[in-house]
């Protein structure tokens, strides 16, 4: 793989990784709770998920032009527990994976699609997408620390 692929493709990595590092820190109990005192209006579980939606939209969008939220599926209800999450984040990584047989070389990360609005590279899109992910996990992160001082 060429090197911006390459460290595109490890950025991706790592936000798996974070996604999967904070489910695991969250008690279960505490995977939907929304601390009093905090204006954001997600909870640690929503922010994990939303952080893999944004892959999934963005890899859909890219590969199949389908740049639609995942949001039905993705609402807690559907995916009210760790072992659902995890599943979900599975099939992110796959969908994420074929997206990067798509890209034979750097050279295609030039190349410019309807983004879904304007037209933008493809390292643009990713750069854009890596960008939103690691905000949600942030605010995953943040919400954690609240639920768990000092972890």
């Amino acid at each position: 793989m060429d090197d911006l692929r390459s460290s595109l493709n490890r950025a991706f990595d790592d936000i798996d990784a974070r996604a999967r590092n904070i489910l695991s820190a969250v008690p279960s109990s505490e995977l939907f709770v929304k601390p009093v005192d905090i204006i954001d209006r997600f909870t640690v579980g929503e922010s994990v998920i939303r952080s893999a939606a944004i892959v999934e939209q963005t890899f859909n969008g890219i590969t199949r032009r389908l740049w639609d939220d995942p949001f039905e599926w993705t609402l807690p209800e559907k995916l009210s527990d760790k072992a659902a999450i995890v599943d979900y984040i599975d099939e992110v990584a796959a969908t994420r994976t074929e997206g990067f047989r798509y890209l034979a070389s750097d050279a295609d990360l030039l190349r410019s699609l309807p983004a879904p609005i304007e037209m933008k590279s493809l390292n643009d899109i990713l750069t854009d997408c890596l960008l939103e992910s690691s905000i949600m996990l942030g605010r995953a992160s943040a919400l954690l620390d609240i639920l768990k001082p000092g972890r």
